[in-house]
């Protein structure tokens, strides 16, 4: 009898050990999900705040701005524009786009050349 109830000391030492261990697992498990979820809001409204901020500097404004400040480039005119037909040879500088031959491929570029 003193065996058995030895046997059944253990028993209950272990599956008590077992249970305290589990809870412990569990509490650390949920403190990890807790911090990961909270680093998943933060990444998202980062995430945001960065499309907002792409959004902005794209803007059609900023971007020409940028590129007559930066490139230092200019916007075509008649006077810049030339006409060239398809073997690259010149065919008007013109005016008015009304005078470009019919087959013609128009080129501009943003510089005189």
């Amino acid at each position: 009898m003193l065996r058995l109830n030895l046997l059944l000391l253990l028993a209950v030492m272990a599956c008590s050990m077992f249970l305290v261990n589990t809870q412990y697992e569990s509490r650390r498990l949920f403190t990890e999900l807790d911090r990961a979820q909270a680093e998943a809001r933060r990444l998202e409204t980062e995430h945001q705040r960065l499309q907002v901020e792409k959004r902005a500097q794209a803007t059609p404004l900023r971007v020409e701005t940028m590129a007559r400040e930066k490139l230092q480039m200019v916007s075509t005119t008649p006077a810049i524009t030339q006409y060239v037909t398809d073997d690259g040879t010149p065919v008007v500088t013109a005016v008015t786009p009304a005078a470009v031959p019919s087959g013609a491929a128009a080129a501009t570029t943003g510089r005189r050349r």
